[in-house]
């Protein structure tokens, strides 16, 4: 199999240093995942793209600018333990992966979350476990969680993902209407929240008894 290791420093040095994003650990997880391989073979030839690619069950890949600003923001340490909503292939869940020490990835699609769980495993992420659920009630099992990332918009920042959130977590997502929202960025001190927005963001709906219906 192609390495595409040109293609990925290319990405990494045009797409994502080149507009802003500086974290140096983020920037070589960037580097270092083959985000060609989370793509249906016959959509490979895209993989390095600066855009979002579709995956199935209408569902997509994230741009890789905003898969690495999202990271960014996130701020993962080597010892947190990190919730990833909405799994789709699985390249999120990769990046987090090299960068913490324990993922819990969570997938309405039982079709994506199997996929994505055979294609982590086969790149040796062990500490990457994919579950079939409701990723706007989160994953209570393994809660709290430092850190959340969510992978499609919301109406509001669903209840349940802030109540996981471990003190000083932190919990990035986007908010708004199915066409429209920007990137807010929740942090928990106490039993309070502070939040900040960023940049507009254009992301698949998040389906779910806190999020859209349908």
């Amino acid at each position: 199999m192609e390495s595409y290791q040109a293609e990925r420093e290319r990405m990494v040095n045009q797409q994502i240093a080149g507009k802003g994003v500086s974290d140096e650990k983020v920037l070589e997880a960037m580097r270092k995942v083959p985000r060609h391989v989370f793509l249906p073979e016959e959509a490979r030839a895209q993989a390095y793209l600066d855009s979002p690619v579709r995956i199935g069950s209408g569902q997509t890949i994230s741009q890789p600018y905003i898969v690495a600003l999202m990271t960014e923001l996130l701020d993962v340490h080597p010892d947190h333990r990190v919730l990833d909503v909405g799994t789709g292939s699985g390249y999120q869940a990769a990046i987090l992966g090299e960068l913490a020490e324990e993922v819990h990835s969570i997938e309405r699609h039982p079709e994506l979350a199997v996929s994505a769980s055979e294609r982590l495993e086969s790149l040796g992420y062990a500490h990457i476990h994919v579950h079939v659920g409701d990723g706007t009630q989160g994953y209570l099992a393994a809660a709290p969680f430092d850190r959340i990332i969510v992978a499609a918009a919301a109406p509001d920042v669903p209840e349940p993902l802030l109540e996981q959130l471990a003190e000083n977590g932190r919990l990035v997502i986007p908010v708004g209407t199915r066409f429209s929202q920007q990137l807010e960025v929740w942090d928990r001190v106490g039993d309070d929240y502070k939040q900040r927005k960023t940049i507009s963001v254009v992301f698949v709906p998040l389906i779910g008894k806190s999020g859209w219906e349908s």
